[in-house]
């Protein structure tokens, strides 16, 4: 039995509404997913600290992960110093670029570019590794069996991607900052004591923690989005690459979205425990 067609004045509104409900119910269901991993991250830690769980997604996310975030964090220290020179000493502010150079690299560069390195290393894995666990049916019987799999599978690489994406923040900024000390002093040809003389005049110990404040959450979107594309992967084997695929896009686009709301914040709370403003290369 087929349903009456509806009226013309309601086809609109029905429109609009499943609309809305298509474009609601993935919010819903990944808000109820993150405050379920919260949950049993808070409430039961046992189920996440025992060694045999936590210690191969640590080695997975982040000492693998460590050669690609060094690297690039030093390629981009030393491109920022060929790049910048010219311009810089046309001014006649060469011998300052350490300071202008290494406060992008610690407070908003590094943590980017490393979040962005272990979304595409690790959250395209995450979500590749569980979606291949649901389309082969291993999460129902998990399920059948009474074992959460969000407690035993997910937390364990959620905790991962927070603890190890600021270390590898870390990495990268001291990466970037030696690659433009390298460029800058070995190429150009600017003092070694003046680099490092206005690097400690312009980057305050403010700017790498909140670096590394923001890494953590950078960390938390990356763990909570590709364990959830990976838990609702459906469609075989094409579904799992679109899980992956998708798992990268979106925590790219919620890393980028993350750093711009919590920079207005942290400048924000900057001035207010700092309010002579910040130190610059211009004295």
């Amino acid at each position: 039995m087929t349903n009456p067609p509806l009226p013309l004045a309601l086809i609109l509104p029905a429109w609009l509404g499943s609309l809305v409900v298509r474009l609601l119910a993935p919010v819903g269901d990944f808000t109820r997913f993150s405050l379920a991993v919260l949950a049993w991250t808070v409430a039961s830690p046992r189920s996440w600290m025992s060694r045999r769980r936590i210690a191969p997604p640590i080695f997975t996310v982040g000492v693998a992960s460590i050669p690609v975030v060094a690297t690039t964090g030093m390629f981009i220290g030393m491109i920022l110093a060929l790049e910048g020179f010219a311009q810089f000493n046309a001014l006649g502010m060469a011998d300052r670029m350490g300071g202008i150079i290494n406060s992008s690299v610690v407070k908003q560069i590094g943590p980017v570019l490393a979040a962005v390195m272990v979304a595409g290393r690790v959250g395209g894995a995450l979500a590749a590794e569980l979606g291949t666990m649901r389309v082969t049916e291993q999460l129902d019987a998990m399920q059948a069996m009474s074992v959460d799999p969000v407690r035993n599978l997910v937390v364990p690489r959620f905790v991962a991607c927070v603890v190890m994406t600021p270390i590898l923040t870390m990495y990268s900024n001291a990466l970037g900052v030696w690659g433009a000390w390298a460029i800058l002093t070995g190429l150009f040809g600017v003092n070694t004591a003046d680099y490092w003389y206005y690097t400690g005049l312009v980057v305050h110990w403010w700017d790498p923690a909140a670096g590394l404040l923001k890494s953590v959450f950078f960390g938390a979107a990356i763990g909570l989005v590709s364990c959830w594309r990976g838990f609702n992967c459906v469609g075989g084997a094409s579904g799992v690459g679109r899980a992956a695929t998708s798992a990268f896009v979106t925590s790219f686009l919620a890393i980028i979205v993350i750093n711009l709301v919590l920079a207005k914040f942290l400048n924000e709370l900057y001035y207010v425990f700092f309010p002579t403003g910040i130190r610059s290369v211009l004295g």
